[in-house]
């Protein structure tokens, strides 16, 4: 009973002590707490981005790799910022366009990093495979995508036909998989090699995704690299501390199309440029007068200048004709004839070795020659004869030299085939008495290249003062394997130089060159007028 009462008392006293504690709080001073809950970031893609890297990192839309490969190669590029920083300025005529075109096909941004892993960004790259350009096509790839590959010029460095060929077959190989990085192994190794791969994993019900396939080194840090660049580029604070420039998000150049034959020359002095920076833009021309219907890149700001120079201008357009070898007749007089030295009519027409070419041979050769009377014979470039120039394929003039280190498992036979030399080449110039080679010997190669790849360019003669000095190729700036970071050698992880430009005996890496000038140009685009 004294329970009963005592819990009775308990609960009539509550409210009491209630009212008193809730009069007591109003009396207090009181303050407002505001809430804590943030918003989700969001982006407006209707607001133009600052910069183009901006741009570009707004349009990230494949999935990230994460493995020790990124790892490794993210570490080796902040290690040499000054290669990074050679790589965008040489990217920055070209990258704006790359991303407008990605942008047109709906495709992921971090896909204008590509031609980084592939060429550096540089047009003149040519690798031991035969591959040229951004976009490193090799011939059978190229005409398989609509790259014109002739006597007068090579699309696979063109700006404009290499980057819409690149993004056909990146597209192709994505609706294939369905995967990006499927995709882009595809695009390094083949959809074909990719595709055995993939059905073999799965008939032994493995997976069969990117970081699961067996595949050549190559091609397994194919994917790493532009990851590591992704992620280096993605991070605006750490390309301030890189000190990587930063790049207009604007167009750089606009193109045009020519009815009828125009000199090289002409062209960058109707726009008011040096011809070597004029042919940075127009890399894919192999010789010094461009054929009707060539596309024109031109910068923004002098596509004004070069309308009006082309409307006042009542001369021909090309200094440039073709004459046809007669039987007997020495290249060496036909170059004197034409006010040539012989070694510029054989680099005019990529005419190499000492072989005496035959007659009915169409050569192109100056029309307006400073002192000398142009031989009758010579047809302009709308004649007949122009057909038969059409048809001369490209010849292999100048050679690379390089050397291949003897693995366990090679052949002499294989070595041949790889780099597409006979082993009658192989052994004579190896000195050779049978096809039995050593593990660990180099075997030394002559790479045929073609000549729009060194030296100088046909497409940069000068009627008037030859060949233009400044338009000589040289080696591009390039991280010196010596350079590159130790690493350790672990579960076969250990990686090769990440520059494309430098070369490896081991590697079937790039040997890149471009001109004196092509640094100094900024920040590209084009538009079809």
């Amino acid at each position: 009973m004294f329970r009963s009462f005592h819990l009775l008392a308990c609960a009539l006293a509550l409210p009491l002590l209630l009212a008193s504690d809730f009069a007591l709080a109003d009396s207090l001073p009181k303050q407002e707490i505001p809430a804590t809950t943030t918003l989700p970031q969001t982006i407006d893609l209707t607001t133009p981005a600052p910069d183009l890297w901006a741009r570009i990192r707004n349009g990230f839309a494949m999935p990230d790799l994460e493995n020790d490969l990124v790892t490794r190669y993210q570490r080796q590029y902040q290690s040499y910022p000054g290669y990074l920083h050679r790589m965008v300025e040489r990217s920055s005529p070209y990258l704006h366009y790359v991303v407008e075109q990605l942008e047109l096909r709906e495709m992921p941004l971090e896909l204008a990093f590509l031609p980084m892993v592939e060429s550096a960004y540089n047009p003149f790259a040519y690798s031991s495979a035969h591959a040229s350009g951004l976009w490193q096509f090799i011939p059978a790839t190229g005409q398989r995508f609509d790259l014109e590959q002739n006597w007068w010029r090579d699309q696979r460095r063109d700006i404009v036909s290499s980057t819409r060929a690149a993004l056909d077959y990146l597209q192709y190989v994505y609706e294939m998989h369905g995967d990006w990085h499927l995709a882009l192994a595809s695009y390094n190794w083949g959809e074909g090699a990719v595709g055995q791969t993939i059905a073999r994993n799965r008939a032994k019900q493995q997976p069969a995704d990117y970081a699961n396939l067996r595949m050549p080194k190559e091609t397994r840090h194919y994917v790493p690299k532009l990851q590591a660049l992704k992620n280096i580029l993605g991070n605006p604070e750490l390309c301030a501390e890189l000190g990587l420039p930063s790049l207009p998000n604007r167009p750089y150049f606009y193109t045009l199309t020519i009815q009828t034959p125009m000199d090289v020359a002409l062209a960058a002095r109707f726009a008011g440029m040096n011809p070597a920076d004029f042919f940075a833009l127009n890399p894919g021309y192999n010789r010094p007068v461009m054929p009707a219907q060539s596309t024109l890149v031109v910068p923004v700001e002098r596509f004004p200048t070069f309308g009006e120079e082309l409307r006042q201008h009542n001369e021909p357009w090309s200094d440039w004709g073709v004459y046809v070898l007669q039987s007997g007749e020495d290249l060496s007089e036909v170059a004197a004839r034409f006010g040539l030295n012989l070694a510029d009519l054989k680099r005019i027409n990529s005419l190499g070795g000492e072989t005496q070419p035959a007659s009915g041979l169409a050569l192109l050769v100056p029309l307006r020659a400073p002192g000398k009377t142009v031989p009758a014979e010579a047809k302009t470039l709308d004649d007949p004869a122009f057909s038969r120039l059409a048809r001369q394929g490209m010849q292999p003039l100048l050679f690379a030299a390089r050397t291949h280190t003897v693995r366990k498992g090679d052949t002499l036979g294989g070595i041949a085939r790889r780099y597409r030399v006979s082993v009658a080449n192989l052994k004579n110039m190896n000195r050779l008495k049978s096809n039995s080679i050593r593990v660990g010997s180099r075997i030394a190669l002559r790479v045929e290249r073609t000549v729009a790849m060194s030296g100088q360019h046909p497409a940069l003669f000068s009627l008037n003062s030859g060949a233009v000095a400044s338009a000589r190729m040289k080696e591009a700036p390039v991280m010196m394997e010596e350079e590159a970071v130790p690493l350790p050698d672990e579960d076969d992880l250990s990686l090769p130089p990440i520059s494309a430009d430098t070369p490896s005996p081991e590697e079937d890496t790039l040997t890149t060159e471009d001109t004196d000038t092509i640094l100094s140009l900024r920040p590209s685009y084009q538009m079809r007028l």
